[in-house]
């Protein structure tokens, strides 16, 4: 309950700030752009061209243009998106329209109202720091005024473009055809001063938005050397920052140190310094402000790779599991082990269902290293022993513990099927797999009988004693080829296979649009 009202708590407070930032960017364009005439940028440049050239007021062509250029903002930007850049169309229509009604009251006409009396450089300072301040809370808080507001974001989305610098080279095209709209009025020399003036707000407000967004994103490095490492990184940890802890050496005294890295946004930064100095006030600590952070609650990289192949993990480090799986899925994706990802613990496996089991390990993936990935679990279910192995197939001879002996655990289960005249059994894998956001599970079961003794060398696990349905040899005693074909692993992957497969068809024939 308490993170439904934080997210509730968050997006109130990003509609309370974009609705601050719009009454901003409206008082600098109707109390110092247009009483003055000043070419601008973006849709409210344009909007303001049409004004000086026909009268029709700006909120009017405003509501106009952005209403077209909303559809782009759905369909790549996202609803949450779209919905913010609405509410700043809308408001901001709103706050022009009120704005201009109300010095219109006063002075009869915006061409009336001159608060720096003829400095007109003056009033592009002050209109254009009040569009970039209000252009970067709004980005700051996921919001837009939509217009070329929404061709920069999208651009941002996939490149490692300021958003000020797009701005800027679209505002450009339009502030240079502000020429043809006051040359008649007020010469050729009139015109270009008018285009220089442009340009002026087009460098203020860009450099202005992009310090308002960076300020809020910009990230400091703490590295922190204490003897009372332990509770500082404890207590930063408990406060909710990721905490490194790496080995150093202090060379004048040779004795060995620890050094805490601590990566955190701006604005959390006297926290730390406030949790360090409880612990250790004699901690030795640098502060450095870092140029790009990017990473799990920071920014997304987006360069681009030349990958051809989208990347899975395999929960796994078992290779005749990896070979086994690699040969169904052939070369449609790169399959990478948990020891390629950076893997080596023991992933929890605390499920009383192989389907539980899978999806707890490829969750566990995607938490903590960012993968999509799938996991499986594979049980031998026994009729006779009332579905043992089960879950506990791989540590049947050592339940609870930690071994995995295949001969040990085939001498068991045949040792419990002795006295037993029913020895039918089939083999399940589950698989989880979590891929583009979405979780589903792949069920694939083979039935068999269990054999008296082990027979053939091939495979792995159970395979020396099960005998498949329709066959009169064990999986070992079969080629890689009929296996690969028939086993319960076999057929969980190619329900994987085909679910992949028309994704990756699907995602050519957008592509081929």
């Amino acid at each position: 309950m308490s993170s439904v009202r934080k997210y509730f708590s968050s997006e109130i407070g990003d509609y309370v700030y974009i609705s601050l930032a719009l009454i901003i960017y409206a008082v600098g364009v109707t109390f110092f752009i247009l009483p003055y005439e000043i070419a601008t940028g973006g849709v409210t440049g344009i909007c303001s061209l049409i004004y000086y050239a026909t009268g029709f007021e700006v909120q009017n062509s405003y509501l106009i243009i952005n209403a077209f250029l909303l559809v782009l903002a759905i369909k790549i930007l996202g609803w949450k998106f779209c919905l913010k850049t609405i509410y700043g169309v809308l408001l901001l229509t709103l706050y022009l329209w009120i704005l201009q009604r109300l010095i219109e009251s006063q002075y009869g006409s915006l061409e009336n109202l001159r608060l720096v009396g003829d400095q007109t450089f003056m009033a592009v300072v002050i209109g254009a720091l009040c569009e970039g301040i209000a252009l970067g809370i709004s980005f700051t808080r996921n919001g837009s005024t939509g217009g070329t507001d929404i061709i920069a974001a999208v651009v941002n989305k996939f490149r490692d473009v300021s958003l000020g610098q797009i701005l800027m080279i679209l505002d450009l095209v339009i502030i240079s055809s502000s020429y043809f709209v006051f040359v008649d009025r007020i010469g050729s020399v009139g015109a270009w001063q008018k285009i220089v003036f442009g340009v002026t707000v087009l460098v203020i407000s860009g450099v202005t938005l992009d310090y308002v967004v960076n300020r809020n994103r910009q990230s400091v490095q703490f590295m922190i050397f204490s003897r009372n490492y332990r509770a500082i990184a404890t207590k930063l940890n408990e406060k909710g920052f990721g905490v490194t802890v790496l080995d150093g050496m202090g060379w004048y005294t040779k004795t060995e140190r620890k050094v805490i890295v601590v990566l955190v946004k701006k604005r959390n930064s006297l926290n730390i310094q406030r949790y360090i100095k409880q612990i250790d006030p004699y901690a030795f600590v640098s502060l450095s402000y870092v140029q790009g952070v990017y990473g799990e609650g920071f920014d997304l990289m987006k360069a681009k790779i030349n990958q051809t192949k989208p990347t899975l993990v395999f929960a796994t480090n078992n290779k005749h599991k990896l070979e086994e799986v690699m040969a169904i899925i052939g070369d449609q994706f790169e399959i990478r082990s948990l020891e390629e990802v950076g893997c080596r613990v023991e992933i929890p496996e605390t499920s009383d269902t192989l389907q539980g089991n899978a999806l707890q390990k490829a969750q566990f993936i995607k938490k903590y290293y960012g993968f999509d990935c799938f996991a499986d679990d594979t049980g031998l279910i026994c009729d006779a022993l009332n579905g043992e192995p089960g879950v506990h197939t791989a540590r049947y001879a050592d339940v609870g513990g930690q071994g995995h002996d295949s001969q040990a655990n085939m001498a068991k289960l045949l040792k419990n099927l002795s006295d037993k005249d029913d020895r039918s059994a089939h083999f399940q894998t589950s698989i989880a797999l979590i891929y583009k956001g979405e979780t589903i599970i792949f069920d694939g079961v083979v039935n068999g009988t269990i054999a008296t003794e082990k027979h053939g060398d091939m495979g792995f696990g159970y395979d020396p004693i099960f005998i498949p349905e329709g066959y009169d040899r064990t999986f070992a005693e079969l080629s890689s080829d009929i296996k690969n074909t028939i086993s319960h692993r076999a057929r969980a992957v190619q329900q994987l296979c085909e679910y992949l497969k028309k994704d990756t068809t699907s995602n050519a024939k957008q592509r081929r649009k």
